[in-house]
């Protein structure tokens, strides 16, 4: 048990390097173990992309044949027809974890319990059942095909990583970046590591929508384009009363893009990724409508004076590294 529980971990915090990557999909992570030895760690990335529990077995089986497989593992079809032309029992002593249920429905991927239940791992270990009505049903596909099937390993931390997911479902989900020194100090120019500006790009890419303040535009005149990950630049609304700006920013220069404008947060009803990034200002203003924070803090002090001056107390979700920076994902405490 305490195997599973560890196996199921490494799993989850897998997961946790794509969370909102994934966008509109959920964040899932998959491991494979042979004889109680781990032999490949992988989490679904990119939505209409191979899923976590068939990116592991790739990987699996390019551990187990010391073979490099010669297509591109994000195809899932590709991935699933490789997969399945492997001899019969190539994983009948592998047991696979997965913090998600695996799929039953066909979509822009195969379905990964059909793939399970044809291939016959020895084990497989699940940490939550799918919540969405109409999408389980991935654990009795695998049970009624003889397979021995483990749910509820580490199910409170793999429904913290789903929790975002579960929120775009009904309405906007509502992440606030913010990227501070050690001593909590904002300003004086790019603050983050390359690594953490990567991934900011990255969220901006997946996003429904950039949200940033009248005076975050007036002030600091920005383009929040995604040049760091080579991505499409996001549409921008303005939270503002004020709709009168200077059309020679960068902001306004981009092939493509919308930029709204307004004081009316109707827009956050849709189920919708909608990334803030601003000052005191808009998190004072957004601040009852934000779901999670996303720190990134860089291993520095500063004598600037911009900082955010609120009172909020926080619960630290997950931390990992971006470079050098700490990055961190919170929430609100929960009275």
């Amino acid at each position: 048990m305490q195997f599973d529980q560890l196996c199921m971990q490494l799993a989850i915090d897998k997961a946790w390097e794509f969370q909102a990557l994934t966008y509109p999909n959920p964040a899932v992570g998959s491991l494979v173990t042979q004889r109680g030895k781990i032999i490949a760690i992988e989490a679904h990335q990119k939505a209409g992309t191979a899923h976590a529990e068939v990116l592991a077995l790739l990987a699996a089986y390019e551990e187990l044949s010391g073979e490099t497989i010669e297509f591109d593992p994000f195809d899932a079809n590709l991935a699933h027809a490789f997969l399945l032309q492997l001899p019969l029992g190539f994983f009948s002593d592998c047991t696979l974890y997965v913090t998600l249920e695996p799929c039953r429905h066909e979509g822009k991927t195969p379905s990964c319990a059909s793939l399970l239940s044809k291939i016959k791992p020895e084990s497989i270990v699940i940490a939550i059942v799918d919540p969405i009505p109409g999408h389980g049903g991935g654990a009795k596909i695998l049970t009624t095909c003889g397979l021995t099937v483990s749910i509820g390993i580490k199910s409170k931390e793999a429904e913290a990583l789903l929790a975002p997911f579960l929120i775009w479902q009904k309405r906007a989900f509502v992440l606030f970046k913010l990227a501070q020194t050690s001593n909590a100090k904002i300003g004086g120019g790019y603050l983050s590591s390359q690594a953490s500006l990567r991934h900011v790009h990255q969220l901006r890419e997946v996003c429904d929508r950039l949200v940033i303040g009248g005076n975050t535009v007036r002030t600091d005149r920005p383009t929040l384009d995604c040049r760091f990950s080579g991505g499409l630049a996001p549409d921008i609304t303005i939270y503002s009363q004020q709709k009168q700006f200077d059309q020679t920013i960068p902001l306004f220069g981009i092939e493509g893009r919308e930029v709204l404008y307004t004081d009316d947060l109707t827009f956050l009803e849709k189920p919708s990724f909608v990334l803030i990034e601003g000052g005191e200002g808009t998190l004072q203003a957004l601040s009852k409508q934000i779901d999670w924070y996303l720190f990134y803090q860089t291993p520095k002090l500063s004598s600037d004076n911009l900082t955010y001056n609120i009172d909020k107390d926080l619960t630290f979700l997950h931390s990992d590294k971006k470079g050098i920076d700490m990055m961190i994902w919170s929430k609100e405490r929960d009275e």
